[in-house]
């Protein structure tokens, strides 16, 4: 399954995340990927609030993960932005969040690249103009 969007704000960023949220399913891991400033903590908290997670959803820059109950059980919301080794990875115990029984929600994949399961949701955020972005969902299979 793969679609795209066009979206020129916010708030329609938020509904594509809210649609996303309707399909998941304990397990699954949701990779967020796009630049600086795109857009990515914005579809989490849509995510995140289609998920019953009534608290403040912010990245977790500096403590590369964040966990939220949800109507899904267990969202571990993951920032890997300032991973410099995978290595890093096993010492928080990435693996058992990716392939546990709740929602791993991964902003900057593309740093545990070789550590993703091959089942997962690709989501890539990219800028069209100011408030515009084209957001594709692309449904990954082994």
């Amino acid at each position: 399954m793969k679609k795209t969007y066009i979206t020129s704000g916010e708030e329609e960023t938020r509904k594509i995340a809210e649609e996303l949220a309707k399909t998941l399913k304990r397990g699954q891991t949701v990779c967020l990927r796009g630049d600086l400033g795109v857009g990515k903590t914005v579809f989490a908290k849509g995510l995140c609030a289609a998920l019953g997670i009534e608290e403040h959803v912010s990245s977790p820059t500096f403590t590369l993960v964040n966990e939220y109950e949800s109507s899904l059980g267990m969202l571990y919301h993951f920032d890997l932005y300032r991973i410099e080794e995978e290595d890093e990875l096993y010492e928080i115990g990435f693996l058992d969040f990716v392939n546990g029984n709740g929602i791993a929600l991964i902003e900057w994949p593309e740093r545990a690249e070789t550590a993703l399961p091959d089942e997962r949701i690709e989501i890539y955020i990219m800028r069209e103009g100011d408030n515009t972005r084209r957001i594709t969902v692309e449904e990954q299979t082994a």
